[in-house]
């Protein structure tokens, strides 16, 4: 574990630094995510690596704090114990009152995805659009029963921008939007087998699927493997983030590719600024995502 935390520059304690030079020269990772789906998170290691080669570039150092859901108090931790100069989170939720004030006591954050209606500045994917490009992947195909699992459940923001995109494509294409059919995940690949043998159970199962991360797509491909059912004979997938299992998988999985590296160069390199100048020019940064298509998703039969 040490030669881990060497090889990727994290620094467990800075704070002779900070009393010394009143900056600890160090920033706070935050993942808003519980350990077991922090641990199955597999597109998040690029992320993570984006922003601890950007800090060593400016002789930062990263301090990576997990903070469970239920209990938002280690924000305050990090900043009231002298460790961060500023915080980049992972996995905002709309639901986080703790996170907005430490905002409104003029702690530097940099959010890792967004929250609608909020002043705090981020790095992101248009998610909604990047979704509406899977879905209507299917929808071209010519698959009618097109079902949706999120990536996580629908507090967090990156959800619900995905739902949207679903949404807004079956709605574009004229097809009925049946709840049935849109299963939450949890980040885990347990959830994504648990909400296809769900959806497989229905009277009328879905012909193709939407799983807003790969992750949990590979369990939900996993129900239909046990199912006696083929991949994509008789159910598509399109994914989520591209990890670098989704190339090998069986079949390989036709995704949405993240620039994860960038996304946490760019989240670094942001936040850096903003501590710098107190300041940004942009509230926000959107990066472009691409549709790569492989063997989990095909016509429908005529």
């Amino acid at each position: 574990m040490r030669d881990v935390a060497k090889q990727l520059n994290y620094s467990p304690n800075s704070a002779g630094r900070k009393l010394a030079s009143g900056k600890s020269n160090t920033i706070g990772l935050v993942l808003r995510q519980s350990p077991e789906q922090v641990y199955a998170d597999a597109f998040l290691t690029r992320v993570m690596f984006g922003i601890e080669q950007a800090a060593m570039k400016h002789g930062y150092h990263v301090l990576l704090k997990q903070v469970d859901p239920a209990d938002p108090s280690g924000y305050r931790h990090l900043v009231s114990e002298n460790h961060v100069d500023g915080i980049i989170l992972s996995g905002p939720r709309q639901d986080d009152p703790e996170l907005l004030r430490l905002v409104d006591e003029g702690v530097h954050i940099m959010l890792l995805g967004q929250i609608p209606d909020s002043p705090i500045p981020f790095v992101d994917i248009d998610a909604t659009r990047s979704a509406e490009q899977a879905v209507r992947h299917l929808v071209q195909l010519g698959h009618k029963r097109i079902a949706m699992i999120t990536n996580a459940n629908l507090s967090y923001t990156s959800a619900r921008q995905r739902l949207l995109g679903y949404q807004n494509t079956l709605e574009q294409a004229g097809l009925q939007l049946d709840e049935a059919y849109i299963k939450e995940g949890n980040y885990t690949p347990g959830s994504g087998l648990a909400a296809m043998n769900e959806l497989l159970a229905l009277p009328a199962p879905p012909t193709a699927v939407f799983v807003a991360s790969d992750v949990v797509a590979l369990g939900a491909m996993l129900a239909v493997k046990n199912a006696g059912l083929c991949i994509p004979q008789d159910v598509a997938f399109v994914g989520f983030d591209d990890i670098a299992l989704a190339e090998f998988y069986d079949p390989p999985l036709t995704t949405i590719r993240l620039p994860g590296y960038m996304l946490g160069q760019m989240a670094c390199e942001r936040l850096l600024r903003l501590l710098k100048w107190g300041k940004l020019d942009t509230p926000g940064y959107l990066f472009e995502t691409d549709l790569v298509v492989r063997s989990s998703s095909m016509a429908m039969p005529a």
